[in-house]
């Protein structure tokens, strides 16, 4: 989803022992190894066309890198450049939500284009509590794979478990895993419920390479050839204090993958109701893999989609029910909710989210453990 993305994490370099080394002359020192712009390409290409949640699909996206290599196109390229290069290729094929392939940290910037902007990491819960009386609110902006986060939102659903309502704001939300939405989940449903299904290229299941695999909330079923299918299942959790809540989901274009599982999910069973702008439409979730030479890429392996019609949201977003810009989805909800106009301005200017609200291509966590 997702799908639902984490590429490969650096390595942190351990402090050694001061020690006397011998002096080498500069002209000594081993140049740093070039990377083969070809390689990287060909191993991104064989990736996409084992792996690839279409297998159609992904060998036209093989193929067109690999004429891009005939070409001699790539020969020349580093850093951004030639996963800018390589992303344009394929996106031509077929264009993905997921796929980018990414360059080593301290790579150049690709020609006409602005050195890489290090962010600080985006904190996932933001100004979770009571927002009016009955009312809770939270922005989530990630689903990490993070214990200390899920425990964060599984404390916030009990400590509010007494409201009226409760606003999850996905505004801001790039996306990420299940291990927040499986205990969010339990508190909303009266009985145990189909979410959404997800089905997993059957070749990347049998070399144990699924992201959703052995998640007690997934529920293996039959599906397409060629495909592992599960279902989402909401497993309610005995207390009933939440279960008439009413819920209220804030979207934009930046809501995407895990988000948008989290939004179809709500709008699919009618436990929630979505205000603000149709999400992302990055729908497929996958893996983060090394191609070499400090680049990476996202190889989406599998698809979520409604249960009831087949459909995803690759490319589309999940549509709101209330459509409104983004920037007014607070205040519509709390009006909705009966807080006078001029009180929902002021808490919705309070709780305007600081990240963008519209899709950034490269921006997407999917679904990976």
């Amino acid at each position: 989803m997702t799908g639902f993305s984490r590429l490969l994490p650096a390595l942190l370099m351990a402090t050694a022992p001061l020690a006397v080394l011998p002096v080498v002359a500069a002209e000594e020192a081993a140049p740093a190894p070039a990377v083969d712009a070809n390689a990287v390409a060909e191993t991104y290409a064989a990736l996409l066309e084992r792996d690839y949640v279409y297998p159609d699909t992904g060998r036209r996206y093989a193929a067109a890198i690999r004429a891009a290599i005939a070409a001699g196109r790539y020969a020349p390229l580093t850093g951004a450049a030639l996963g800018t290069a390589i992303d344009a290729d394929v996106s031509a094929v077929s264009p993905d939500g997921h796929l980018r392939v990414r360059a080593p940290d301290n790579a150049a910037p690709a020609p006409g284009g602005a050195a890489p902007v290090k962010r600080p990491p985006r904190v996932p819960v933001e100004q979770a509590g009571w927002i009016a009386p009955g009312i809770a609110f939270v922005r989530f902006n990630v689903f990490p794979n993070d214990p200390a986060v899920t425990a964060t939102a599984a404390k916030f659903m009990a400590d509010h478990a007494d409201a009226r309502a409760i606003i999850f704001d996905i505004r801001t939300h790039g996306g990420g895993g299940m291990d927040q939405m499986d205990v969010i989940f339990p508190w909303l449903f009266a009985k145990e419920t189909r979410l959404v299904t997800m089905a997993t290229r059957a070749s990347v299941d049998a070399q144990g390479g699924s992201p959703i695999d052995g998640i007690p909330s997934m529920r293996k079923v039959a599906g397409a050839a060629g495909m592992v299918t599960r279902e989402h299942w909401a497993m309610p959790n005995g207390d009933a204090r939440l279960r008439d809540a009413r819920i209220y989901v804030l979207t934009s274009g930046a809501t995407a993958s895990a988000a948008e599982h989290f939004s179809l999910a709500m709008k699919h069973t009618g436990r929630g109701v979505l205000i603000g702008d149709p999400t992302a439409g990055a729908n497929h979730f996958g893996r983060g893999e090394e191609l070499g030479g400090g680049f990476t890429g996202f190889i989406p392996v599998g698809r979520t989609y409604d249960p009831a019609t087949g459909q995803d949201w690759e490319g589309v977003g999940v549509l709101p029910d209330i459509a409104v810009p983004p920037a007014d989805a607070l205040v519509r909800a709390l009006t909705e909710l009966g807080v006078d106009a001029a009180e929902a301005k002021r808490l919705s200017d309070a709780h305007m989210p600081s990240a963008p609200m519209e899709r950034r291509k490269g921006r997407v966590r999917a679904p990976a453990r």
